[in-house]
């Protein structure tokens, strides 16, 4: 019982952070509920939730994607996943968490640095793509690197959100079909999911509500604050 309201908590605060900034979900969700299941059974949970997320918000501004920014980093994408499923074999589980706890701990400290606004060329999609493919992969959380590659490429909000939800999208459908045909996606990930929807549609429908009224920069360094103490532990179990 002790588990479940724990990962009840977890859910709702993963995914009210979404509602307010549009992504960030899969770097709460996954460290936080590895710390009470194996890697391998939450990442295509929380991948299933983040895609039905996805799904309502890229149908919903469908006008508003970049197409040309998405396409670009389509093929490096499919790269990243296909080596991210070999490593999620061929790893053992202990080795993942640890890996997992090393990369929320280095983004949560990027995410507090003060670094300039920077523009980049679409070849950033080679390195973005294939690292956004690879992380997403192995730990649901390959976000960052689409957002930093879109970041880079200065899109309006609007379009920035719409082209990071169809980038999931496409992203999340390939590695959903990839999880089921692995074994990794079970009977037991659709009940765990059918239980968790409520509780991700009103972290969904609360963080937007209270989008405006948190200052951006407490904001971060919040959800950074939460993002060490979950890799520390990460670190700690493995």
């Amino acid at each position: 019982m002790d588990t479940l309201v724990y990962s009840g908590l977890v859910l709702f605060l993963a995914y009210f952070v979404r509602g307010m900034a549009g992504f960030g979900s899969g770097l709460i969700a996954v460290p936080l509920l590895s710390l009470v299941s194996p890697v391998t059974a939450v990442v295509p949970l929380v991948v299933s939730l983040d895609y039905l997320g996805s799904a309502s918000q890229g149908i919903k501004n469908l006008g508003q994607i970049a197409w040309r920014e998405q396409l670009a980093l389509v093929p490096f994408m499919l790269v990243g996943v296909g080596l991210g499923l070999y490593l999620l074999q061929a790893v053992p589980t202990a080795a993942l968490a640890r890996v997992l706890g090393a990369f929320v701990i280095v983004y949560a400290v990027y995410q507090v640095l003060p670094l300039p606004a920077l523009r980049g060329s679409r070849l950033f999609a080679i390195v973005c793509g294939l690292l956004g493919g690879l992380v997403g992969t192995l730990f649901g959380s390959g976000g960052p690197f689409y957002v930093i590659y879109l970041s880079l490429r200065n899109l309006e909000k609007t379009t920035f959100r719409a082209t990071f939800a169809s980038n999931f999208l496409i992203d999340g459908g390939i590695r959903l079909v990839a999880y089921a045909i692995l074994g990794l996606f079970r009977w037991e990930t659709l009940v765990s999911m059918a239980g968790a929807l409520p509780i991700v549609a009103a972290g969904l429908f609360l963080g937007g509500r209270m989008q405006a009224r948190f200052s951006q920069r407490v904001f971060v360094w919040v959800i950074s604050a939460l993002l060490i103490a979950s890799g520390a532990g990460l670190l700690f179990k493995g």
